[in-house]
């Protein structure tokens, strides 16, 4: 009886595969009149969150209406396993911001570039430009002490290797999820004294100095020459997943058409913006993954 029903429910599961193979392959997308579904993190100030306040929400929905598309979202926190369970599962197309080059995924000409940066009160009027510095070692240096990844960001490698350690106050770069807007508490303990400086992503730093601008001022931070390993500038591009090349050109022609009204966006959350590297594009090899303090995330 066993052997006589096996036939039949092994054609039924061959049925079902060859329904979902056709599926993914006739899936296309952001295709017009369809939707462009972007993965991002929920709660993830300046560049993400819920109730769409971040500046790459504002790009996705420009770039949504340019492809005649539907903006949704799946939210999920950046953290490890993000990529796997967001376009590996396929319940999203896009996450609008990650490293030019990142592994994990294609990714897009770059759309802006961006580094770390110092932020000080102006009253200090310190202008760091080495980690040699003698001014660094009576400080108390704010830094993201880990990244999204889990792994240590540059500004700790490369404070450690100046002997600043013993300077460093840690902040984490998820927070309490009571908390809000956790990436920005760095940043308000530098205007309350509670620390003297920070060394943190630009986005972030560009973001919530605006609230003291008055008090506290933000350059870029030096990136160490000896350590060409660890930049402190990052081009930053879509991802989408490996083999939709297709979308990841519409997503460039989409970028290229609404470039000024991008820097527009940029420009109104503060963004540091340093010119992309434009050397860089989708059919260049992956060059591994550049810890971006989100990351992006």
């Amino acid at each position: 009886m066993f052997f006589q029903n096996k036939r039949p429910l092994m054609f039924r599961y061959q049925s079902i595969a060859l329904v979902l193979c056709l599926t993914l392959l006739e899936y296309t997308p952001a295709m017009a009149g369809e939707n462009l579904r972007v993965c991002a993190d929920p709660d993830n100030l300046p560049f993400s969150n819920q109730k769409q306040q971040g500046f790459e929400n504002q790009i996705a929905k420009l770039l949504a209406k340019d492809m005649k598309a539907t903006l949704s979202y799946t939210w999920l926190k950046q953290r490890q396993n993000f990529f796997r369970q967001t376009l590996g599962a396929y319940r999203c197309d896009v996450v609008i911001g990650v490293p030019s080059r990142f592994d994990r995924v294609l990714t897009t000409q770059p759309y802006y570039r961006s580094s770390y940066v110092i932020v000080t009160r102006r009253n200090e009027n310190l202008h760091i430009t080495s980690y040699d510095d003698a001014a660094l070692q009576h400080l108390k240096i704010g830094i993201h002490s880990i990244g999204n990844d889990g792994a240590n960001s540059p500004p700790a490698v490369i404070l450690g290797r100046h002997g600043l350690a013993k300077n460093i106050v840690g902040f984490s770069m998820w927070g309490d999820s009571s908390v809000k807007d956790p990436q920005g508490l760095i940043i308000s303990a530098v205007a309350e004294g509670k620390i003297d400086a920070a060394i943190v992503w630009g986005p972030i730093g560009g973001f919530f100095a605006k609230k003291y601008a008055m008090n506290l001022t933000v350059r870029l931070a030096p990136a160490d020459p000896e350590m060409t390993i660890m930049p402190f500038e990052y081009d930053i591009s879509m991802g989408v997943r490996k083999d939709e090349v297709e979308f990841a050109e519409r997503l460039e022609k989409s970028i290229g058409r609404n470039r000024k009204r991008i820097e527009k966006i940029l420009s109104a959350y503060h963004i540091p913006v340093i010119k992309p590297d434009s050397n860089l594009s989708i059919t260049q090899p992956s060059l591994g993954s550049a810890e971006s303090s989100r990351n992006t995330r």
